[in-house]
């Protein structure tokens, strides 16, 4: 009876992280599962948005944050010119440091939506993913009063998973929006990277998307 519950046992593993790699290795299962996780986690933690703002935010940061190549988008947000005259220590203070404003950003963007339901558009054919380095993934999302459509490019890791590296809300490019924003703070301050990524503050408004 033990040998064969360890054999079940052993089997629920090998199924387990055969599901998780299938989920990691195809681009619209990863964004699906991730986007229903957050769907919940807003759901079930929607007081905390004004009882313990913090709190709330590291829910949503939990299953946002392993979904983005931060490095690779920051590195987008502060174009080349300034990427590459920014030192090493630069480069990964503003990393930090746009991560916390466009999740903060994200989070309580997040909060204002009541009803909100996210649907993925699945390809009509089925794909290989092996070959693809990159790929779209597109979604619909329903507030409760108004379907607005998301749009997430993803870029393949070396380890065969996925990775977003920007997203489009209802037809606002965020990735474009963030480095026009980085350009013109950094013209403002003469060109002085250390001074730029000091006053950085993500903001992409809303998207035109409303409750």
């Amino acid at each position: 009876m033990l040998q064969t519950f360890k054999k079940l046992l052993f089997l629920s593993v090998i199924l387990l992280n055969s599901i998780n790699l299938i989920s990691e290795e195809n681009p619209y299962i990863f964004i699906e599962n991730n986007s229903q996780k957050m769907v919940m986690a807003l759901k079930d933690n929607k007081s905390l948005f004004e009882e313990n703002r913090d709190l709330y935010e590291s829910k949503i940061k939990e299953i946002f944050e392993p979904m983005i190549d931060f490095k690779r988008v920051a590195a987008s947000v502060m174009g080349k010119k300034y990427y590459l005259s920014a030192t090493p220590a630069q480069r990964n203070a503003f990393v930090e440091i746009f991560k916390d404003s466009l999740l903060n950003t994200y989070s309580e963007t997040l909060a204002q939506w009541d009803d909100q339901t996210i649907t993925t558009i699945f390809p009509v054919m089925k794909e290989n993913f092996q070959n693809l380095s990159s790929i779209e993934v597109q979604q619909k999302l329903n507030t409760g009063s108004s379907s607005y459509p998301i749009s997430y490019k993803l870029r393949k890791n070396k380890n065969n998973t996925w990775s977003i590296v920007n997203i489009i809300v209802n037809g606002v490019n965020l990735g474009l929006t963030f480095r026009n924003q980085f350009k013109a703070l950094a013209n403002k301050n003469g060109g002085d990277i250390e001074r730029t990524i000091e006053g950085w503050v993500s903001d992409a408004g809303d998207a035109g998307i409303s409750g």
